[in-house]
């Protein structure tokens, strides 16, 4: 069984355990997670389960104002978890890049993804910040009052000023049209994000600001190997551009049902955000892609076929970018005489993308789905990889200062000393 096909059968045979295998455990631990994630999902999310909670009194049910969320426990444990398994990283991959993207990816999560809406805004609205005058009219603006939260206005909208539309639609899907949202969503996803898309990559924004991204560099980091490659996974990589679709239809409908309140764009947006069932089941662009495939999928397949899935297949946000990523000056350099052809940074890509294709052939790296996360450059045995830029010629334009190879840092260093 030695030659051109790997000895297969004889390795499993002797015990030996083959990466990407499926076996029965494998199965049983994949549908205990997920139904883990279900559970949590439906909970934090508002669904059957968190209505069960409510009425019996269940944690956190009985606990004062913004305690007795359930994102605010589910907030509070994302951040917990990025923290702690960011400083896993920092130790496991000692690099700078590492280090400032790690420390940057959890200071986003815990101050503005956190601190300001749970406890900075709600302590603001407190103390009459927002009580009148231009305050008043820029919180009603932003953060619309309520009856159904205890703190009294909408203050989970503060999560769109990082996370930007389509990602996060909510803060332009409202029921009337918010300007200073409006504003900001405009600002952000077609002026902001195509900026740095151009000069950075899409990497810049999914590697080091997102909260998506920010939960797979951490507690994805050790699950980077599972994602799967190959044609019938880069197919699926069009989900997003489906879910994108759907976003800007959506936003279509409600543009229309704003200037035309009551007609039939109301009635259609209605049905495909919030009030299909089909069977009785509440299907929807909500539970479906917020919840189940961002939340459900996203999160409970971090162990099993790694932490980019959601990033990867299906974010409509990431899909937008793609298309700004054809304008992109960003690469990944590669100096072809020292490729070996291992495929080390193949295999640690966790967006499936076939690192080793370009690198071989001393390419530069311009695939869209790159989220500049690092590894194949950190990876590589004899330093191929850097981050840098290129001209539309493919003339060089720069190399990055922020080093993320271990081995070009060390042979920095030893060219240091000698110099000295």
């Amino acid at each position: 069984m030695i030659g051109r096909e790997p000895a297969l059968g004889l390795l499993r045979r002797s015990g030996v355990r083959i990466q990407g295998d499926r076996s029965l455990a494998w199965w049983t631990s994949l549908a205990g997670v997920l139904a883990l994630a279900a559970f949590v999902y439906n909970w934090k999310a508002g669904g059957a389960l968190h209505a069960t909670f409510a009425r019996r009194l269940w944690f956190p049910a009985t606990l004062p104002g913004v305690f007795g969320s359930p994102g605010f426990w589910y907030s509070l444990a994302y951040c917990a978890c990025v923290t702690a398994f960011g400083v896993r990283r920092i130790r496991r991959t000692r690099t700078q890049y590492v280090t400032w993207q790690t420390l940057t990816l959890i200071a986003i999560q815990i101050v503005p993804l956190f601190l300001l809406p749970y406890l900075v805004l709600p302590w603001m609205g407190r103390h009459g910040w927002f009580d009148a005058g231009a305050s008043r009219w820029i919180a009603d603006q932003l953060f619309p009052a309520t009856d159904a939260d205890p703190s009294g206005r909408e203050y989970w909208r503060a999560f769109g000023l990082v996370l930007a539309w389509p990602l996060f639609i909510w803060n332009v899907f409202s029921a009337k049209p918010l300007t200073l949202w409006l504003a900001i969503s405009v600002a952000q996803t077609f002026v902001a994000i195509p900026i740095i898309v151009h000069r950075w990559g899409k990497g810049a924004y999914c590697g080091w600001i997102c909260s998506c991204g920010a939960l797979a560099e951490t507690l994805g980091d050790a699950h980077r190997a599972k994602m799967p490659h190959g044609r019938f996974w880069n197919r699926l990589n069009m989900t997003g551009q489906v879910i994108l679709g759907v976003a800007f239809v959506l936003l279509g409908l409600r543009v229309a049902s704003w200037v035309a309140p009551g007609s039939w764009a109301g009635s259609a947006y209605d049905g495909l955000l919030s009030g299909w069932r089909p069977l009785g089941i509440q299907a929807n662009y909500y539970w479906v892609v917020d919840v189940g495939l961002a939340g459900i999928l996203g999160v409970g397949l971090y162990f099993h076929l790694s932490g980019r899935t959601w990033c990867r297949f299906a974010c409509p946000l990431a899909a937008l970018m793609h298309v700004y990523a054809r304008f992109s000056t960003f690469r990944i350099l590669a100096e072809k005489p020292k490729c070996i052809s291992c495929n080390v940074c193949t295999s640690v890509c966790h967006q499936g993308i076939d690192v080793m294709s370009f690198a071989n052939k001393g390419l530069p790296m311009e695939d869209p789905q790159c989220v500049r996360c690092s590894a194949c450059v950190q990876a590589c045995p004899t330093g191929v990889l850097q981050f840098g830029r290129v001209d539309r010629h493919g003339g060089l334009i720069s190399v990055d200062r922020l080093v993320a190879s271990p081995v070009r840092a060390s042979e920095a260093a030893s060219n240091a000393t000698t110099s000295a």
